[in-house]
């Protein structure tokens, strides 16, 4: 066991703020309730899913020996932040990071889970631990009281014949899952979901973990009414923050000679929004990237961004993530070029969207949102 500290941890370089935190209370519990199972793993038998900024991780690694740790973070903030914290500690060798699925789970016998918020994605982590892991496994799924429901016990008791929870702790708990319940061979996974949307014309297909799910965010389905006044003359645009693909797919099909950039941080609104282009015919045209905001795109190479900015993170209601994808939607505009944002209208984005993008106006407003074009300088 080494010297080890989770106040060293930071959430760079994701939004670091004085109520943003890179560990909770959670976190620490998750590992105590599973420290006799860490200690007693062997090399390769641990996995941590949804680590927020690698305190899971790193803290198997310090306080309980784990080594040849397979993680995997749906955000690409947390997989940045985890191998900062790591090369930080000098523990960058202990972990790899794999997409969920077998090479993730195969022979896994401790799991540690920081719990999510989406049922989906619960259920999604959970049949696919059920499906590739030992049949020994444990597994340690933790989070906030507050954030917790009676749901999340039942989601689990459908792929593992035993759940328990912890006693509650600095208002956190765990629910320790085992005895998966393994689907036959030839029954395939649930995932993604899909579904028809008459009134769009558009297959919406969803990993568990991606935002609105296969429905139609009542804010991108506002946007897409005003596709057709967007820059006309445009040959490259961005979806900027894509969850599973819906503008980006409906500009492709509307313009048939437009290249689209799809890009989200998330990995499940990645292969949610690949799987909308290919089941609506546009995968030739719709090229997905998994991006921090636009910090692969270079400077003043795209003509049109769309953007449904999110306000939370994680847990938290916080602006500064918008003004994140502000700022790169700025860097990357051509001059000239324009920006289309949905939001919530009680947010009040237009002023910073003036000052990060350019002179910005309303296009259009209804009970709850306001859609405005800023103009690149």
């Amino acid at each position: 066991m080494q010297e080890f500290s989770f106040d060293l941890l930071r959430r760079w370089p994701d939004i670091e703020a004085d109520n943003l935190f890179a560990v909770d209370a959670s976190d620490r519990l998750i590992l105590d309730e599973a420290a006799s199972a860490l200690e007693s793993a062997t090399p390769g038998e641990v996995v941590v899913i949804e680590d927020h900024y690698g305190a899971l991780t790193l803290g198997a690694a310090a306080l309980h020996g784990a080594r040849g740790i397979r993680v995997h973070q749906d955000g690409l903030s947390g997989q940045r932040a985890l191998a900062a914290n790591a090369s930080e500690l000098g523990l960058a060798d202990v972990y790899s990071s794999l997409p969920l699925g077998s090479e993730l789970l195969t022979g896994a016998r401790v799991v540690l889970l920081q719990l999510p918020r989406s049922l989906g994605a619960l259920d999604e982590i959970a049949e696919s631990i059920a499906r590739f892991a030992a049949p020994d496994v444990r597994v340690f799924a933790g989070g906030r009281i507050k954030h917790m429901t009676a749901a999340m016990n039942a989601v689990l008791s459908r792929h593992f014949d035993s759940v328990s929870a912890s006693l509650a702790r600095q208002k956190s708990r765990v629910l320790t899952a085992s005895e998966p319940a393994v689907p036959a061979p030839d029954v395939p996974s649930a995932w993604p979901h899909r579904e028809y949307h008459a009134d769009i014309d558009l297959t919406i297909c969803a990993h568990g973990a991606a935002f609105a799910g296969t429905s139609l965010d009542i804010g991108t389905r506002y946007l897409l009414e005003f596709i057709d006044r967007m820059k006309a003359d445009a040959t490259s645009v961005i979806d900027l923050g894509c969850g599973t693909g819906v503008l980006a797919v409906s500009l492709a099909r509307a313009r048939p000679g437009l290249h689209v950039i799809a890009s989200d941080q998330s990995a499940a609104a990645v292969a949610s929004a690949a799987a909308t282009a290919a089941e609506n015919g546009v995968a030739d045209r719709v090229q997905v990237v998994q991006d921090d905001a636009l910090s692969s795109q270079p400077d003043a190479s795209a003509d049109l961004i769309v953007l449904n900015p999110p306000f939370h993170i994680g847990s938290s209601v916080h602006a500064g993530i918008a003004l994140k994808l502000f700022e790169d939607a700025g860097r990357v505009l051509r001059p000239g070029g324009e920006l289309w944002t949905v939001w919530n209208t009680h947010l009040g984005y237009r002023p910073p969207l003036t000052r990060l993008v350019g002179p910005t106006h309303q296009v259009g407003r209804n009970t709850k949102f306001t859609v405005t074009v800023s103009t690149g300088r």
